[in-house]
């Protein structure tokens, strides 16, 4: 038999601060995730690779996810939420000065390496304020929270691309005649040296940014939430209960793990989907922007009407369903138009993430650290989904391919949002003598 706890919440005015200091964290996540996109086009291009090999950046950086969650959670039992994202901070400095150095001598492996660092860090500092923005307020209206994160993580992930184009991706196509064009297979190289090390100065800036970012959150006066407390509203009487007692958290996970990769193979992906296209490689670079950008909208368009016209659930059923027509009506189209539905995707893929994941976690009580860590661990979707992309296409239609994977992913967001994430979560009917 369950009892019902109350829920301990955040004041209402104590919200903004922790908020303002974990948007900003936010955005943060955002510049540097969204920055996959135009880097598989820029790797590429320096290191002469095919999009199997370009696409390792989406499973380095995404791998540290399912490796490191839950030890993550563990360490944040003892250490706080809020030292763990300063310290998650750090961990993403050392990757990107990692990154600046092995950019500069041409190394692939490098840079692969660098990223993984740099993951292994975001993967420490999701873990905490997704959790933390989560059980902030009362958890109804949790997606209206992290809609608002969303809007901070997709300017930084709208700012990314573009400052990465301005800085080291300047006239491209005419760079691409000049390695096509070159005398010698020496000449050439070293024009991709040169390029290469464009990423030097920038993520030397950026290690410089994270370090002082991660003191800065370590001496903010941001409150620690104990999750268990926050969060007991389903709380059993049974000591015996366990976290994998709970089928809907476990079915949130992959709905997480389908959710983000049918995202990042919007984002990663849609480079390469132009210029399968034959669309101008100058072009193309900008369209993660565009992706983006759509996501923005979406977050803005959700916030205002969840939960106070249509509660998260049914909101996140709309867009995933808007999602598929989407991707049937990429595949039926080309050109621009086929490129325009991918990036309209960016719009229904805005609250899927703020739909999910508290539902997920409701209830959880005392396991709610170790169920936060396994939906970050879903993430890992963000690199199976691009590589089983990248073989797949080598078989079959580029579009085909597409469209099949991302249209199972959200018939799966469809089925949790209709039914899912109820499972297991409703008190069994006790008869009365």
């Amino acid at each position: 038999m369950r009892t019902i706890e109350p829920v301990v919440e955040a004041p209402r005015g104590a919200c903004r601060r922790p908020m303002m200091i974990i948007g900003m964290l936010y955005f943060t996540t955002g510049a540097l995730s969204w920055l996959n996109g135009p880097l598989v086009v820029f790797v590429k291009l320096a290191f002469q690779l095919d999009d199997v090999r370009a696409l390792l950046i989406t499973v380095v950086f995404y791998l540290p996810y399912f490796i490191l969650a839950l030890p993550y959670a563990l360490l944040l039992k003892r250490i706080g939420m809020k030292r763990g994202m300063a310290a998650g901070l750090g961990v993403m400095s050392i990757g990107a000065l990692m990154f600046s150095q092995f950019a500069g001598m041409h190394s692939y492996p490098g840079v692969l390496g660098s990223l993984l660092a740099i993951g292994a860090g975001l993967a420490l500092m999701q873990t905490a304020y997704n959790l933390y923005i989560s059980i902030l307020g009362p958890m109804d209206s949790a997606a209206r929270r992290v809609a608002a994160m969303g809007i901070c993580n997709k300017a930084g992930g709208v700012l990314a691309p573009y400052a990465f184009g301005a800085l080291v991706m300047g006239e491209l196509g005419e760079f691409v005649k000049r390695v096509e064009g070159a005398p010698t297979p020496t000449v050439a190289q070293a024009l991709l040296h040169e390029f290469a090390s464009r990423l030097y100065w920038p993520y030397l800036t950026l290690a410089a940014i994270l370090v002082v970012m991660a003191v800065c959150v370590a001496r903010s006066s941001l409150p620690d939430i104990m999750p268990s407390s926050a969060n007991a509203a389903m709380r059993s009487a049974d000591p015996a209960r366990s976290i994998f007692s709970f089928p809907h958290l476990w079915l949130g996970v992959v709905c997480i793990f389908t959710y983000v990769g049918a995202e990042v193979l919007a984002g990663g992906v849609i480079g390469l989907y132009g210029q399968s296209l034959n669309l101008p490689i100058d072009e193309a670079k900008h369209f993660t922007s565009y992706t983006i950008f759509a996501m923005l909208v979406g977050y803005l368009v959700g916030r205002s009407l969840v939960p106070r016209f249509v509660s998260q659930q049914r909101y996140l059923v709309i867009s995933a369903l808007l999602a598929v027509w989407l991707s049937v009506a990429s595949y039926a189209s080309h050109g621009y138009w086929a490129i325009a539905c991918i990036v309209a995707l960016g719009f229904a893929h805005a609250m899927m993430w703020p739909a999910v994941f508290p539902l997920a976690i409701k209830g959880l009580g005392r396991f709610t650290e170790a169920g936060a860590a396994f939906l970050i661990m879903g993430i890992v979707g963000g690199a199976v989904m691009p590589q089983l992309f990248a073989h797949l296409k080598k078989i079959y239609d580029f579009q085909l391919v597409y469209m099949v994977i991302t249209v199972c992913c959200y018939a799966y967001i469809v089925y949790y949002g209709l039914h899912g994430h109820t499972v297991g979560t409703r008190a069994p009917t006790v008869k009365v003598p």
